[in-house]
């Protein structure tokens, strides 16, 4: 019998940004390069993938930039290896549409259902607050485990308003049970590529590998006409919806990494407490990047 491959675990929330990498399984590009790649799910978002990092039950992960700057901070052990989406992420500020709550401007001091501490959700509720001139301390936080936790927090009454990503939550806007009250952009591009240390380390060749074929299929779905039509298939979305989505939105085509989001993420983090320290840029990611001013 031959050697078994290795099985290089990546991880990525099931929405249509990752779709890229969907495709490129599907055509069989890491194969064609002999890796033996194999997708995770993560619907409660950059919180359970940091854990996974943490964890090394996941080699690869595609998250939030502000969760995961936050949680290297931290001490997690994952690494910034690229961008992925190079746009600001659209979060929509939804209440449940039966519930009390008409408006923005009521969400002062409220219940926000959130993933988990330190999720995206939970950090963009500060975001959110220091936005409207709020003190963010006196906000409260109900952990949900995700859009499905949130769901049932919102319906019964468990917490009063949940921020997350604009359209994949429109259906449920669309079909009367969200309310959406507002929408607030990430200050910086929304997603970046995290690797574990040791897996940079140990196989460094192939996570060049990796990077090199998701840049090419990222290149190439943007210039795809069809892509729309796919991600409205897919992921039972309108077409018109997908269409405004498509064209907000850009993906990483190279290794390049703009050194000032590294610094306005940080600086958001402090501002809210989220953090307590800085890192040089260069302690969050990995020498495969080429930074640039």
């Amino acid at each position: 019998m031959g050697k078994s491959r290795k099985i290089i675990r990546i991880g990525g929330v099931p929405e249509h940004f990752n779709l890229p990498w969907h495709l490129a399984m599907e055509k069989g590009r890491f194969e064609e390069r002999d890796l033996n790649v194999k997708w995770q799910e993560f619907p409660g978002g950059t919180g359970a993938m940091s854990k996974a990092l943490r964890e090394e039950s996941v080699d690869i992960a595609v998250l939030l930039t502000e969760g995961i700057v936050a949680d290297i901070i931290k001490g997690n052990p994952g690494r910034i290896v690229s961008q992925y989406i190079t746009s600001p992420l659209i979060w929509g500020i939804h209440v449940g549409a039966k519930g009390p709550i008409q408006k923005e401007d009521d969400l002062e001091g409220q219940r926000y259902a959130v993933s988990r501490m330190g999720s995206g959700s939970h950090l963009m509720s500060f975001i959110h607050a220091l936005h409207k001139g709020w003190d963010p301390s006196k906000q409260q936080f109900v952990i949900v485990g995700g859009l499905e936790g949130s769901r049932t927090a919102l319906a019964h009454d468990k917490a009063d308003t949940l921020l997350w990503e604009k359209y994949t939550t429109k259906p449920l806007v669309d079909s009367g049970e969200f309310r959406r009250v507002g929408e607030i952009r990430t200050p910086w591009p929304c997603f970046v590529v995290v690797a574990h240390r040791k897996f940079i380390k140990n196989h460094y060749d192939k996570l060049e590998q990796i990077l090199d074929i998701i840049h090419s299929e990222c290149a190439e779905f943007q210039d795809n006409e069809a892509a729309v039509s796919m991600v409205a298939k897919r992921y039972k979305q309108q077409k018109k919806d997908v269409k405004e989505w498509f064209a907000q939105t850009a993906w990483a085509t190279d290794h390049s990494f703009p050194v000032e989001v590294l610094d306005t993420v940080m600086d958001a983090l402090m501002e809210v407490g989220v953090i307590e320290e800085r890192l040089a840029p260069s302690r969050l990611c990995n020498r495969i990047l080429e930074m640039v001013d």
